[in-house]
């Protein structure tokens, strides 16, 4: 059974931070960095991941995107905090 992941990236260029789901965490990286990720990212890169959960299928990773799409810069930052010390994949 494929795993799917949460991840959170963020720019180095503006600082936004954008959340998708994957399967592969680092291609999807080198993707957005590529500029043939989201579209939302394309132009705003070079793009670190902050964090990533794991999750047993894409659809309760998509119900986890779409929670954390919905919060505030602030609360995520507080999810990048909590969860990135926790996440089971770090990159630099």
């Amino acid at each position: 059974m494929t795993q799917w992941y949460v991840y959170l990236i963020q720019s180095k260029r503006d600082g936004s931070i954008y959340t998708g789901i994957t399967t592969d965490p680092i291609r999807r990286l080198d993707q957005h960095n590529q500029g043939s990720g989201a579209k939302r990212t394309r132009g705003r890169g070079p793009w670190v991941i902050l964090c990533t959960q794991m999750y047993p299928n894409r659809s309760t990773a998509l119900r986890e995107e779409a929670r954390i799409k919905k919060l505030s810069r602030t609360e995520k930052e507080l999810y990048i905090a909590h969860y990135g010390e926790t996440a089971i994949l770090r990159l630099p």
